[in-house]
């Protein structure tokens, strides 16, 4: 049997085998082929990593003499030899997951440096104070990485030696300062560790790489996959690759450019460096780096030619490229290229100009921006209007604006910000493990770092306000505390960022929503001309449908007339009408809402003329329009025990009586939808005249009306929807012949209970379209109320992959799915003509519009600034599957 092969030379790869050597591997072999400067490398799969996860971190057979072999071969090919007292081999060891994961795993410089090789590095060099830098450096990283280590061991000591020194950079100190910090190093190691620290370089490259494999469960790795819908099971490859330095001095540097600015999208210089450095200190925000322009002048052959390799590396990856590199000694070696992470403004502008230039053609720019960054276009920014000074201003890491009350740890924001708070993260620097509190929070606010620091690189994938490296910051976490220009901030206050310029303000500016640009318009436009699926929004005022019809919805797939009766001017009228003890007092009651809902449904039937319109008749059972049971109870205890008069005790006497008449203990599933209209039929009447006659006015004041679209809620069985549908048609048909006009109508019905999706062949004989109403469809599938599921058990459910995502969220696509496309396929082969549709939160959700087209629904509907991201979801989906 031939064995696995899970280890490739950096010859041996190229960007089709990304799924396998990880995405930094791809890379580094993609950019050797085009013969770009790319340091000798091999890289272990990930199905090696995957293997190991899956039997308990042990290796798979012929996996560590294959490791040995590929170090063989490096060695061979560079002249160098791990461990050597005379030339040695350093390497790095660095995570490579398939799909970008910046800072969420681990890596390790400067392995093969030791008390024996130490010496062979100065020499070579001609620079002790190199070596010495390269083997602090090491212990520091394997110690935290490798072997668990507290970071705080090691930052410690280098603060202390810092002080004691009197010098505030790490690069003032010298070769004894350094040569003397890695005895402290090694001693306060070897303290932690409980004996001696290892010393073989095969064994700690062995340990190195199962650290890596390790990352992938990490914590913070998981939380950022969630977020971003990774799984789990891809693993990610591990790359051996030697070392080149940036830190040999006033001729080596090393940094992070992009071909294209991440925030905006402008094709020009972006980037960062720094001068005798090493990559760590730049990504991880140890030290400010300097903007990418002034290398020129330090490094100028080296500058010209990231140029050259900049442009090279976009054309052919035909994408905004994210791109590592180090000068050692003048020379320029690249360590990495990716596809970039940008903001929502950045991939809408980059996927517009990369068609005007040529690179790809619209089908490919829709394939490039995913349809939930649109969402970020959409946050507020500050009003222009506001005339407040910045307290203080950092570098604008990720656009928008955020208000919040300041919190200092990530923890303190996870937990703020699940409670619905809007919290600003304010830390010194972030670091991967703070990816649960950066998730939650308005804005994140740092006193170090750059661009492309750790928190402006997961800032910007997330659409989160970012301002990074703010000046004059003084943060005291232990205390809760930030003091910026003498004035102290606790935990709590409120500030404002501003992402796109970079300036930090003193309480709650007033924002305001964003414009959309031409670039937004030309991305939305391509998608219409490609999508099968139409595109309505959920909107039941005349505010919500223009802002609907706006960003180009098609129609409303969902008016809910519940939403109606809950204002409080409607509220006495709608309970007298649940109140009645007749029919007459009932009718009168319902005579008084009727120009009400009529003048409701003309504001809405104004703002979609010309379009479709489904009204979705009255749902909700009747008591969540009387008081709560308990606060009634409690009312009228309160007014019998103070002495209150005898009237006012009778009348919330009765009132309590009629709230516990119709009290249920299960009320989703109680008296409501359709079920109310069997019981009282006067209700669905009124609905429907109220529906006409705005219909009608609207036509007769505008020239045109909407396409009405009449829905009954909560049908289980056939002849539940054809006895409501003969009150509907009978109320119509009398209020057009009283009018003496004719206006289309078509009567459905929404389909959110499992018997209706089974037998939604009998009921398509009497309905003219079917409307998924997936939120309730999901409880009454599975089996959990939204709500107590929600605040319960549903999120350690998601956590512990019990379920892949929240199906309230994303469709359940087995089972909430499977009844869907059983709805579509009875329904549509009874009746051919069928109209499907669905009106659920999940007709706004990406990976559920995906599903929808494939099952062969007609249209989505979804809340109105989720209706963009619809439109490109769909243009996606028809691409992707015809």
């Amino acid at each position: 049997m031939t064995e696995t092969k899970y280890v490739y030379d950096l010859s041996e790869g190229d960007m089709s085998m990304k799924p396998l050597l990880g995405g930094k591997g791809a890379g580094i072999a993609e950019m050797n082929r085009l013969g770009v400067p790319v340091p000798d490398a091999f890289t272990v799969t990930t199905e090696a990593c995957v293997a190991a996860m899956n039997n308990a971190s042990e290796w798979p057979d012929g996996l560590a003499e294959q490791i040995e072999a590929g170090l063989k071969r490096l060695e061979e090919r560079t002249g160098k030899q791990l461990g050597s007292p005379t030339n040695p081999l350093l390497v790095s060891v660095r995570s490579g997951a398939v799909m970008s994961m910046p800072g969420m795993m681990d890596t390790i410089l400067n392995l093969g440096i030791s008390d024996e090789s130490v010496a062979a590095v100065a020499a070579l060099a001609g620079n002790d104070r190199f070596a010495w830098d390269c083997y602090r450096r090491f212990i520091q990283m394997y110690g935290e990485v490798v072997e668990g280590v507290d970071q705080h061991v090691y930052e410690d000591a280098l603060t202390a030696l810092k002080d004691s020194r009197g010098v505030e950079s790490d690069t003032d100190l010298t070769a004894e300062d350094l040569k003397g910090l890695v005895a402290t190093f090694k001693q306060l190691s070897n303290e932690a560790l409980g004996g001696e620290w290892t010393s073989d370089p095969h064994e700690q490259l062995k340990r190195a790489v199962n650290a890596v494999f390790r990352s992938w469960l990490n914590p913070r790795a998981e939380v950022y996959r969630r977020a971003n819908n990774i799984s789990r099971d891809l693993g990610t490859a591990v790359n051996v690759q030697q070392m080149v330095f940036g830190n040999r001095g006033d001729t080596s540097a090393t940094g992070v450019c992009f071909s294209r600015n991440p925030s905006t999208g402008v094709k020009e210089l972006y980037g960062e460096f720094l001068v005798n450095a090493q990559g760590e200190d730049v990504v991880a925000g140890i030290r400010t780096p300097r903007p990418l322009a002034e290398m020129e002048a330090v490094l100028p052959e080296a500058f010209a030619e990231l140029l050259e390799t900049m442009q090279t590396l976009e054309l052919h990856q035909k994408d905004m490229q994210d791109m590592e590199f180090t000068v050692e000694d003048s020379k320029l070696y690249m360590l990495q290229t990716r596809n970039g992470k940008r903001t929502a403004a950045a991939a809408v502008k980059t996927a517009v100009d990369m068609v005007a230039e040529g690179l790809i053609t619209r089908e490919e720019a829709l394939l490039r921006i995913e349809p939930s960054q649109l969402d970020a276009l959409l946050h507020p920014g500050i009003d222009p209007k506001e005339t407040a000074k910045p307290i203080t201003k950092g570098l604008p890491a990720s656009p928008g604006a955020a208000v919040g009350g300041l919190c200092f740890s990530a923890d303190d924001a996870a937990e703020r910000g699940g409670r619905g708070e809007k919290v600003i993260l304010c830390r010194y620097e972030t670091t991967p493990d703070d990816i649960h509190g950066v998730m939650v929070a308005q804005g994140v606010l740092t006193a170090h770092g750059g661009m492309t620091s750790h928190a402006a690189v997961v800032a910007r994938g997330m659409g989160i306000t970012c301002v990074a490296g703010a000046k004059g910051l003084g943060i005291d976490a232990a205390a809760k505390q930030l003091t910026i220009a003498g004035r102290v901030y606790a935990e709590g206050d409120v500030i404002t960022l501003n992402g796109s310029t970079g300036d930090v303000f003193d309480g709650a500016l007033t924002l305001v929503p964003p414009s959309i640009n031409e670039d937004f318009e030309t991305v939305v436009a391509w998608a219409d001309g490609v999508r099968r699926l139409g595109v309505r929004a959920n909107a039941e005022n005349f505010e919500d449908a223009s802002k609907a019809r706006e960003l180009g919805a098609e129609g409303i797939g969902l008016c809910r007339t519940e939403h109606m009766f809950m204002v409080a001017d409607r509220l006495p009228a709608v309970r007298r009408m649940i109140l009645s003890e007749s029919d007459a007092e009932r009718a009168a009651a319902l005579s008084e809402i009727l120009p009400m809902q009529q003048a409701d449904f003309e504001d809405v039937f104004t703002a979609m003329k010309g379009l479709p319109v489904t009204v979705r008749l009255l749902d909700p059972p009747l008591h969540e329009f009387l008081p709560n049971l308990v606060q009634q109870s409690l009312l009228v205890q309160k007014l019998e025990l103070t002495g209150a008069p005898a009237d006012q005790v009778t009348a919330e006497s009765e009132l309590l009586g009629q709230v516990k008449r119709l009290h249920e203990l299960n009320p989703m599933l109680g008296t409501r939808g359709c079920r109310l209209g069997v019981l009282y039929p006067a209700i669905p009447e009124m609905q429907t005249r109220a529906i006409i006659r705005a219909a009608l006015a609207v036509l007769a004041r505008e020239g045109e009306t909407v396409a009405v679209e009449i829905m009954i809620p909560l049908v289980a069985l056939k002849t539940e929807l054809a006895g409501q549908r003969a009150i509907v048609v009978k109320t119509a048909e009398e209020e057009l012949a009283a009018a003496g006009q004719r206006l289309p109508y078509t009567v459905g019905t929404m389909i959110e209970l499992p018997r209706a999706a089974v037998v939604a062949d009998q009921i398509a004989e009497v309905a003219d379209f079917f409307s998924f109403g997936t939120n309730d469809l999901t409880q009454t599938t599975i089996g959990i109320s939204r709500d107590d599921a929600e605040n319960g058990f549903l999120q350690a459910y998601v956590d512990r992959e019990v379920l892949p995502r929240n199906p309230f969220e994303s469709i359940d696509v087995d089972g909430v799915g499977g009844l869907v496309k059983m709805g579509v396929e009875k329904g549509k082969g009874a009746k051919p003509g069928l109209k499907c549709g669905v009106c659920g939160e999940h007709g706004g959700d990406p990976d559920s519009i995906e599903f929808f087209h494939k099952t062969g629904l007609d249209y989505v509907s979804c809340s109105p600034f989720r209706v963009p991201i619809a439109r490109l979801a769909a243009a996606r989906a028809q691409l992707l599957y015809g």
